[in-house]
């Protein structure tokens, strides 16, 4: 503190970046985009710093930062996108009808490293919570709700915040936030999937991790029989940007070993994603040899059994986002220049 008892520069940057994380992951459910989510982040930081001098302190630092980044994200919403799944947007593609076609990246729900917006520390049971609120599965059908319906859910639901604070945020009734938090219960509970993910316990059990790991040995190895007997017969795989998506064991492993066949021989690295099973997928480099990035992939468990898996494969912008290295060589090892500077470069010269 300075001598006349305001915070300076240094004091106030510490206390706001101790609310980065969390405030995060409200963005992220708020938007569904990681990009959009750090921005917004962004300028709620800078939005505070500049007027801090009017904080009358009425409310805590966080409530005051919450009531600014939902004000920007709700400023944000008002070009009306909704991000989503490729099976929110069309039918599964038989695999005689496959086709890979692009659409852009503000279409897409989009992956994000749990460290980025889930708070390491804190009560068990609140960290469940959390992971669960972050699963793509409700994170698409947070898409579905309005705005201010999608904040009211998420300040109430996730976050544990009480009607009156939240009104207070709104600047709305307690009867609106509880109106609100009804239609949002209501609309959620229509849209298929939004709990399917639950079942994945939370660290992962043993026989889950067992899983993985016959999962690893089956995609690595391109062994089709041993996939096929790790997912659930109606098990379904996506990879935006393609709109493109199969269900059924037959059509993933089709695809696999005809479209997507050059994936024989990858790598698997193990990734903390959406607070699920992940992995920075390494596709074989058959000029320069070792492996190159091909994708982020998320994996859902239910009962035993994958029921999707999920290939997010613009690399330029997700292997940097998850701190990841841009090849690996022959033997799986980090190769040549740093991996996170390199895939900057990379996206730096598409932009």
């Amino acid at each position: 503190m300075s001598s006349d008892g305001t915070a300076t520069t240094t004091d106030l940057d510490v206390r706001l970046e101790k609310h980065r994380v969390e405030l995060t992951g409200y963005c992220y459910r708020m938007l569904g985009s990681s990009f959009e989510a750090e921005d917004a982040v962004q300028d709620t930081m800078v939005r505070a710093w500049r007027s801090y001098d009017k904080f009358e302190g009425r409310s805590s630092m966080r409530s005051w930062l919450y009531r600014i980044a939902t004000n920007v994200c709700l400023d944000m919403l008002n070009a009306g996108n909704k991000r989503a799944r490729p099976m929110d947007l069309t039918a599964p593609s038989p695999l005689a009808q496959a086709a890979l076609t692009p659409r852009p990246d503000n279409t897409w729900l989009e992956p994000m490293p749990d460290a980025r917006v889930l708070p390491t520390a804190g009560d068990p049971a609140e960290a469940a919570v959390a992971k669960e609120s972050v699963r793509l599965a409700f994170m698409a059908a947070l898409q579905q709700l309005p705005p201010k319906q999608r904040a009211v859910l998420i300040l109430r639901e996730v976050l544990a915040w009480k009607a009156s604070e939240v009104a207070e945020l709104l600047g709305t009734s307690v009867a609106s936030v509880n109106s609100a938090l009804q239609r949002a219960r209501a609309t959620l509970a229509e849209t298929d999937g939004a709990g399917a993910e639950a079942a994945t316990s939370d660290p992962l059990d043993e026989e889950q991790q067992k899983l993985l790991e016959r999962y690893v040995a089956a995609f690595e190895g391109y062994d089709m029989t041993a996939l096929t007997a790790l997912l659930h017969e109606d098990a379904i795989m996506t990879m935006p940007p393609f709109d493109l998506w199969l269900r059924g064991t037959d059509d993933i492993t089709g695809f696999m070993t005809t479209l997507g066949a050059g994936c024989a021989g990858s790598r698997l690295m193990p990734v903390e994603v959406n607070g699920l099973p992940g992995f920075a997928h390494y596709k074989p480099d058959p000029e320069a040899g070792g492996y190159t990035p091909w994708a982020v992939q998320v994996l859902e468990i239910s009962k035993g059994r994958i029921t999707g898996f999920h290939f997010f494969l613009d690399t330029a912008r997700w292997f940097p986002l998850f701190g990841l290295p841009l090849r690996l060589d022959e033997a799986g090892g980090v190769s040549g220049v740093d991996g996170v500077d390199g895939l900057e470069a990379e996206a730096d010269e598409v932009q």
